[in-house]
């Protein structure tokens, strides 16, 4: 079996002469990143799309209407969903999830009910989700698919889906039994099946197309 990637990493520095000098080095860094971390929770605005990301603040751009009409047409079934079977709560765009090193606000996300249900009115920062959605732009694709990618695995998101707006191309992964990512559907036709909310199945092209869209609503609500 091959090792995880940190334990290749950590096997890497022990093995160099210097490893108790590369440490410490790496030890202040971290220790002035997280002072930086403290000063981006104290001033970011709620009006502002924000992240911390391996010590660097990013700001995001308004989002393109491919964005957010994709947002908004999913996020109205999984909210529908949730709502009807009370399973959890969703979250949009602007809930902060706290993860060890970084922070994200991701396009959409879902908690069960067990975690939910101990949020607070003015809570700011959140613990990992079960289900991750990130919606591609040309600026984020790369965190998307890189260090979130990464990230949401390693702190146990059980799905994560990537959507391309204007290829209507869908990305669903979920961990398998290593906890590790798998991609178990990649397409813009037929049926998704979400495990991390219980029987949420929907027509792809629900999420590009408001008719379907409207549709797919029906089934939910009836």
């Amino acid at each position: 079996m091959t090792k995880p990637i940190g334990k290749q990493l950590v096997d890497k520095i022990l093995a160099l002469p210097n490893a108790p000098a590369l440490v410490t080095e790496v030890s202040a860094i971290l220790q002035a990143e997280k002072k930086r971390r403290v000063t981006f929770y104290n001033e970011i605005s709620e009006f502002e799309k924000a992240e911390f990301i391996n010590g660097e603040i990013v700001i995001h751009s308004p989002v393109k209407k491919s964005h957010n009409d994709v947002t908004t047409l999913l996020s109205s079934l999984l909210m529908a969903h949730v709502r009807k079977n009370k399973l959890g709560y969703v979250g949009i765009e602007k809930i902060m999830i706290q993860l060890t090193r970084n922070d994200y606000e991701p396009d959409i996300c879902f908690f069960h009910k067990k975690v939910a249900k101990s949020f607070k009115a003015t809570q700011s920062l959140f613990p990992p989700p079960n289900l991750v959605i990130e919606i591609l732009s040309k600026k984020t694709a790369k965190n998307d698919r890189g260090i979130k990618f990464q990230d949401y695995q390693d702190h146990g998101v059980e799905e994560y889906w990537i959507i391309d707006p204007i290829k209507k191309i869908v990305e669903q992964y979920q961990l398998n039994a290593e906890k590790e990512y798998q991609l178990v559907y990649k397409g813009k036709k037929g049926n998704i099946s979400s495990t991390a909310v219980k029987k949420f199945t929907i027509d792809v092209e629900a999420i590009f197309d408001e008719a379907k869209n409207l549709v797919e609503l029906q089934k939910i609500l009836t």
